[in-house]
């Protein structure tokens, strides 16, 4: 595998960072996960500008101009020969504060360490779409948004870790999480749908979780379908009465959720609402 570090390609072999880097010792630094669909980039312009906005948000200045890095994330996939028409791309950015002294001061580090990772991407088998996924409520909670705002994807990622790992011992797909008020915000690494007398809700973003890319795009699509759709503070005995459930990101796209907490959402089966949005989201994607 090649892999950009630090302003060159090296293989994956070569790519090793100090064990001073901050990002090691603190999980100071951010990414941003991205796919293609063939050669093109799916939300590339999106995902760059969230990845700048976190950045920001930490203090942390990226060396790279917005502008060069659509050459390096089309070289890693040419490198690795992925995003081809038979083979799509996972590409993750991560920036970290770089090396430097032990300590919390951010002017330790002279300059930030970057790195830039192409791979097949895998995605999710299609059985799973076709019978839907289960999950389960965790006991972990949402950091709260004033101790670290959930609008910063940051690479410290532990409370989202102790989340999958209940869902692992659960044999669950994955864990929702509520917030300090008890209501859903959001899964480890996906964001949250479900459908509730005939409208589409989603956790509002001041619940406390990641405004997702596909989030938005399946709020667009909905809307553009005629479906009423809402975003608001839910609890979860409201999401055990759901009719419909889904999870969105950017590589499993619109996953059915068909039991919470091993209860069935409605019958036990992906919904038809869930169905359309899932085939107008797979019609209309090259749009995006």
């Amino acid at each position: 595998m090649w892999i950009y570090l630090n302003n060159k390609f090296v293989t994956d072999e070569e790519a090793v960072i100090s064990v001073f880097d901050h990002g090691f010792l603190y999980g100071d630094g951010v990414y941003e996960t991205i796919r293609s669909y063939g050669p093109r980039i799916f939300m590339r312009n999106e995902h760059l500008s969230r990845l700048f906005r976190s950045a920001t948000e930490i203090g942390l200045t990226i060396p790279i101009p917005v502008k060069n890095w659509g050459d390096i994330l089309h070289e890693a996939m040419i490198r690795n020969d992925v995003g081809t028409d038979l083979q799509d791309a996972y590409l993750r950015i991560t920036v970290s504060r770089g090396a430097g002294d032990i300590g919390l001061d951010p002017a330790l580090c002279s300059s930030p360490t970057v790195v830039v990772m192409a791979k097949p991407l895998v995605p999710p088998a299609s059985y799973l779409y076709e019978r839907g996924v289960n999950v389960i409520v965790a006991s972990t909670k949402r950091n709260l948004p004033h101790a670290l705002s959930p609008q910063i994807k940051t690479t410290n990622f532990l409370n989202n870790i102790q989340a999958k790992r209940e869902a692992i011992a659960a044999g669950a797909f994955d864990s929702i999480l509520l917030n300090w008020e008890q209501h859903l915000t959001e899964c480890t690494i996906s964001n949250l749908f479900f459908v509730m007398d005939g409208t589409l809700r989603t956790p509002t973003l001041e619940c406390g979780l990641l405004d997702g890319i596909t989030r938005n795009i399946v709020i667009r699509l909905a809307e553009e379908l005629n479906m009423h759709v809402e975003e608001g503070r839910y609890t979860v005995d409201q999401l055990y009465r759901a009719d419909e459930c889904f999870l969105t990101n950017t590589s499993m796209e619109i996953m059915p959720v068909t039991f919470v907490d091993r209860r069935p959402v409605g019958d036990g089966k992906p919904g038809p609402l869930t169905l359309k949005l899932r085939a107008q989201f797979v019609a209309v994607r090259g749009r995006f």
